[in-house]
């Protein structure tokens, strides 16, 4: 998973409320770092993905695929 793609997924999953999350909520599975500070220590974008839906108990069916476009034609 890409930094653009976490992203997206984030806002498709989270809507407005996905920027606040990734700068505020910490995440314990993360060391305690929020998901930009996590980013930003050279987490992958995959594991913050994980992390954030652990915490906010995103049902496993919406956690796979989110933040992909569609294939161009």
């Amino acid at each position: 998973m890409r930094e653009s793609e976490l992203r997206l997924a984030v806002a498709e999953e989270f809507g407005a409320l996905g920027s606040v999350l990734m700068t505020d909520l910490t995440l314990s599975t993360l060391g305690g770092r929020t998901g930009s500070e996590a980013l930003a220590a050279g987490v992958p974008a995959k594991r913050v993905w994980q992390a954030l839906c652990d915490a906010k108990d995103v049902p496993e069916q919406r956690r796979h695929g989110r933040g992909l476009r569609d294939p161009r034609r």
